[in-house]
């Protein structure tokens, strides 16, 4: 038992000090142990010939190694790769002379192309990210510096570049958003003669609601797009539904509030605007009609008006203050005019500017970039303009007043006491 205790015990601590071998021992190693394990051409003489190992690329075959020291050992089973390397150093190291020892080796040329091995083709393989990103943006860059050179012989101006540090100005979408409204501002308009629908009001009787309703927003002094999506919402109500005379008002108040509950922060109560109405309705006649009105345009709120497009085109003239409360005057003078609504809002839009800028400066202006940016040209422009100077010249005139009184206080800085471009109506 000892015995075999003892053995045992030199078996395993040799496969251990087997296991931790360091360079330059194997001979010793060989020598201590060589009683007690078969030599490797007694273990391996029926192994098959293992392929050499992939990551071996950049070394020479062992074959070629041991063909100059004169031997080659039998081969090592592929499927224990350490064994194999370890033992074929051994198998080396037993079988060299010691005359053979001191003889250099000579040196192998490594293939370029291994057969056995597969190597990464830096030619076959694909273009790396960083480098198709960087052709891109070149790419990108010299289209710009044309289109750039196409805006300078045009003398168009980058309307945006002064907000580029204004995260609010949305400088990187604002010309898709406006491209989107351009394209939506279809799903906002109506038929322009849909009051033959209508049984018991005519196009009279709605201009007079509006330009009550410019009061009404006037004195709850709310925001400007509340007024002119009211507007929207009554005509694409009356659109579609037939209205009895006596609820003409409630669809206008009820419009309103519909608006301000999308625009406002601080939204008027019902009791104000019944009050407003002179009590002609009750509250419940006021959220019956608002349950109507938005199911019958499925809740669709989300239209571009004229102050959309405005606050854009004007922004393109470079306005001030004056052209700016004027393009707004001649806008509200068509929000009244039933006959107005066979323009899309961008239209008049650009046609409120025009006319403004015509009025200011006494003669015909409308430059390359607010042509670039409307995608209006002053041809196309000029029937709208010659109706605005109209109304312009009946402003103070006849019944419909609210938006000539508006304009005539000292907040509206007096735009509507401006002479209108006349000559345009000459031209």
């Amino acid at each position: 038992m000892g015995g075999s205790d003892e053995n045992n015990h030199g078996v395993i601590g040799s496969s251990r000090f087997q296991g931790g071998l360091r360079a330059g021992e194997g001979g010793k190693f060989m020598a201590a142990t060589g009683l007690n394990r078969r030599a490797l051409s007694t273990i391996n003489p029926n192994l098959i010939e293992g392929r050499p190992h992939p990551c071996a690329v950049s070394k020479r075959p062992l074959s070629q190694i041991n063909a100059v020291c004169g031997k080659i050992p039998p081969p090592i089973p592929q499927h224990r790769p350490v064994t194999r390397k370890l033992a074929a150093q051994m198998a080396n190291k037993q079988q060299l002379k010691p005359e053979e020892t001191k003889k250099p080796i000579e040196s192998v040329p490594v293939p370029n192309e291994p057969e056995d091995c597969s190597i990464i083709d830096v030619d076959d393989q694909d273009v790396p990210m960083f480098v198709q990103h960087t052709e891109a943006m070149m790419e990108e860059i010299e289209r710009m510096q044309e289109v750039e050179m196409e805006d300078v012989d045009e003398d168009l101006l980058d309307i945006d570049s002064c907000d580029k540090s204004n995260p609010l100005a949305v400088v990187e979408y604002i010309g898709d958003l406006y491209k989107f409204y351009k394209k939506a501002e279809c799903t906002g308009c109506v038929p322009p003669n849909y009051m033959e629908l209508q049984y018991d009001i005519n196009q009279r009787m709605r201009g007079i609601l509006i330009d009550w309703l410019v009061e009404v927003h006037y004195k709850f002094e709310l925001m400007e797009e509340t007024l002119y999506l009211t507007v929207n919402l009554i005509d694409r109500f009356l659109a579609v539904k037939q209205i009895a005379r006596k609820k003409l008002q409630l669809v206008g108040v009820t419009a309103m509030l519909l608006a301000c509950k999308y625009e406002e922060v601080s939204v008027p109560v019902i009791e104000d605007l019944i009050l407003i109405s002179d009590k002609a309705y009750t509250r419940k006649e006021v959220l019956d009609m608002e349950k109507l009105m938005v199911n019958t345009l499925q809740f669709n709120l989300s239209v571009p008006t004229p102050y959309v497009f405005m606050r854009r085109f004007l922004k393109a003239a470079q306005s001030n203050k004056k052209l700016e409360l004027l393009s707004y005057f001649m806008v509200e003078l068509c929000l009244v005019e039933y006959e107005m609504l066979k323009f899309p809002p961008s239209l008049l839009a650009a046609a409120a500017v025009f006319t403004a800028q015509c009025s200011l400066s006494g003669f015909k202006q409308w430059s390359k970039t607010s042509e670039w940016y409307t995608c209006y040209s002053e041809e196309q422009l000029m029937d709208c303009s010659r109706m605005m100077v109209r109304f312009h010249q009946a402003a103070g005139t006849g019944k419909l007043t609210g938006v000539q009184r508006k304009y005539s206080t000292s907040k509206y800085g007096y735009a509507a006491k401006s002479e209108p471009p006349t000559f345009l109506l000459e031209a």
